[in-house]
C-alpha cells in the first residue's frame, strides 16, 4: 500500500481514483458485443462465449432436472449454512414491505402509491476466479419476496455447483452465458435468453460498462458495481490483526479491487501494515491481493473528523469504523453501500450472512444510488380518485395552472366537469 500524510492541498479525488482498465477502449468493446447480441442473438452468445470461456455451447438453458440434482454435489455444512445465511437475508428483506400509501390531501381528494414487483428480473452472478454463491442469495431471495414471478440467472460456464444449488433454492431459470454478453442478451432476448425487466448483480469492468450502455437504452439496472472496494476508519482502539484482515479480504476479490486506511495513529497504520505482509503470505489468492494492494493507500489524518470527510469524498462500497466510539459517527456519513460498526464486525459478515444485501454501489457511486433492497424488485403506480365535492374544491386550481400553462385542453377536462356538475345542481333545484 501506498502511504501519504493528509494535508489540505491533495485532491483525493484525483488521488484515490478506482483503478480501471483504459474506459475508451472498455467502452467501445462493449459497444461492439452489444451490438452482435442485438443483431444475431444466440449465434453471438456462442461465439463470445467460445472467444472469451473457451467452451462450445449449443444449449445455453441448464435444465430443471440438473439444476435439482446440484444438492448432491454440495456438502451437507454448506447446505446448512447456505439455509442460515438465507434466513437471515429474508428476514432483513421481508421486514423492508412497504404498505399501500393511502392519504385525502383535501377533501373529496384521494391519492393512493401501490408497490406492484417487477415481473421478470435478470441476475447476473460472477463466476470466473471467484463463483459468488452468496450473490444468487442476495438477489434472488429479495427478488422472491418482493413476489417477482421469473428469475433469470446468468452465470459464466462451468457453473459451479453450489451456485446452481443456489438457483434451485430462489428457483431460478438457469443459463450458462458471462460477461457484457450476458447482459446485452438479458436486456434484448435471445431465442434462448428472455428478455427482462431489470437487470442486477455485480461484474467486473465490461459487465459494468455493459450495465451501464443498456441502461442508457433505457433498460433499469440496479446500480453500477464494479470492482470490490473497502475504506477503513481506524483510530487507537483499532485491533491491527483485525483490520488487515479485512483489507485484504477485499483486496482478494481481484486486481482491478482497492483498500484504503485511515488513521489518526502512524503506530497503528505501521502495524497493519506489518499484519498485511505477514497474513497475505498464507492466503490463496495472494498474486491478486498483492497486486490490488499496488492500488491502495493508507493515510495518516489528525483528527477522526477528518477521516470521515475523506471517505464521504470517497463514497465506499464498504466502510468499516474500527474506532473507540463508532456510534458518534454514523450521522456524519452521508456516502457509503454499507458501514460495518465496531472492531468485531468484520466486512465479510455483510457480503455473507448478517442480512444486509451485498449488491452495492462502487466506483463512488455511493453518491447517488443505493445498494439492492427490496424496493430495487418492485415499482409504485400511483392512483387517484376524486369526488364531486373534491373536484369542485380542486378544479379551479387545475384551470389557473394549465391556462397559465397556455394548455387549454387541460384547462377544459376540468371546465366540462365542473359545467355538469353546476348544471347537475340546478336540475335538482
Amino acid at each position: 500500500m501506498k502511504a501519504i500524510v493528509d494535508n489540505p492541498n491533495i485532491n483525493y479525488m484525483e488521488l484515490l481514483k478506482r483503478p480501471v482498465e483504459n474506459d475508451i477502449e472498455i467502452k467501445s468493446r462493449v459497444s461492439v458485443i452489444l451490438e452482435m447480441i442485438r443483431v444475431q442473438g444466440d449465434e453471438a452468445l456462442k461465439t463470445l462465449t467460445k472467444k472469451f470461456d473457451g467452451v462450445d455451447i449449443d444449449t445455453f438453458e441448464i435444465g430443471r432436472q440438473e439444476r435439482v440434482n446440484s444438492k448432491n454435489l454440495v456438502d451437507e455444512s454448506s447446505k446448512k449454512s447456505i439455509a442460515a445465511v438465507a434466513s437471515n437475508i429474508e428476514a432483513f428483506h421481508s421486514a423492508q414491505k412497504t404498505n399501500t400509501i393511502e392519504v385525502e390531501t383535501m377533501p373529496g381528494v384521494k391519492c393512493k402509491l401501490v408497490y406492484r414487483p417487477l415481473k421478470r428480473v435478470g441476475l447476473y452472478i460472477p463466476g470466473g476466479t471467484a463463483p459468488l454463491i452468496s450473490t444468487v442469495l442476495m438477489l434472488g431471495i429479495p427478488a422472491k419476496v418482493a413476489g417477482c414471478k421469473e428469475l433469470i440467472v446468468c452465470t459464466p460456464p462451468p457453473v459451479n455447483p453450489a451456485i446452481l444449488y443456489a438457483c434451485s433454492l430462489i428457483k431460478a431459470r438457469v443459463f450458462t452465458v458471462g460477461g457484457a454478453q450476458a447482459i446485452a442478451a438479458m436486456a434484448f432476448g435471445t431465442k434462448s435468453i428472455p428478455q427482462v425487466d431489470k437487470i442486477f448483480g455485480p461484474g467486473n469492468s465490461f459487465v459494468t460498462e455493459a450495465k451501464m450502455q443498456v441502461a442508457a437504452l433505457g433498460i433499469p439496472i440496479d446500480m453500477p458495481a464494479g470492482p470490490s472496494e473497502l475504506l477503513v476508519v481506524a483510530d487507537e482502539s483499532a485491533e491491527p490483526q483485525f483490520v488487515a484482515a479485512d483489507l485484504l479480504s477485499q483486496a482478494e476479490h481481484g486486481v482491478d479491487s482497492q483498500v484504503v486506511l485511515i488513521s489518526t495513529s502512524d503506530t497503528i497504520i505501521a502495524r497493519i501494515l506489518d499484519e498485511i505482509d505477514k497474513q497475505v503470505k498464507a492466503l490463496p489468492r495472494k498474486e491478486i491481493a498483492l497486486k490490488a494492494l499496488k492500488n491502495s493507500w493508507s493515510i495518516k489524518v489528525d483528527n477522526l473528523e477528518r477521516a470521515i470527510e475523506i471517505s464521504n469524498l470517497y463514497a465506499p462500497e464498504h466502510l468499516i469504523l474500527s474506532v473507540s466510539n463508532p456510534e458518534a459517527f454514523e450521522s456524519s456519513i452521508e456516502n457509503a453501500g454499507s458501514v460495518f460498526i465496531g472492531n468485531y464486525t468484520p466486512e465479510s459478515a455483510g457480503d455473507y450472512a448478517s442480512g444486509t444485501n451485498h449488491t452495492l454501489p462502487t466506483s463512488g457511486f455511493a453518491r447517488n444510488w443505493s445498494g439492492v433492497n427490496l424496493q430495487s424488485f418492485t415499482k409504485t403506480i400511483s392512483f387517484q380518485m376524486i369526488s364531486p365535492v373534491g373536484l369542485d374544491n380542486l378544479g379551479h386550481h387545475i384551470i389557473e395552472l394549465a391556462n397559465a400553462e397556455k394548455l387549454a385542453a387541460h384547462a377544459n377536462a376540468v371546465q366540462v366537469r365542473l359545467l355538469k356538475l353546476k348544471n347537475d345542481e340546478y336540475d335538482d333545484n
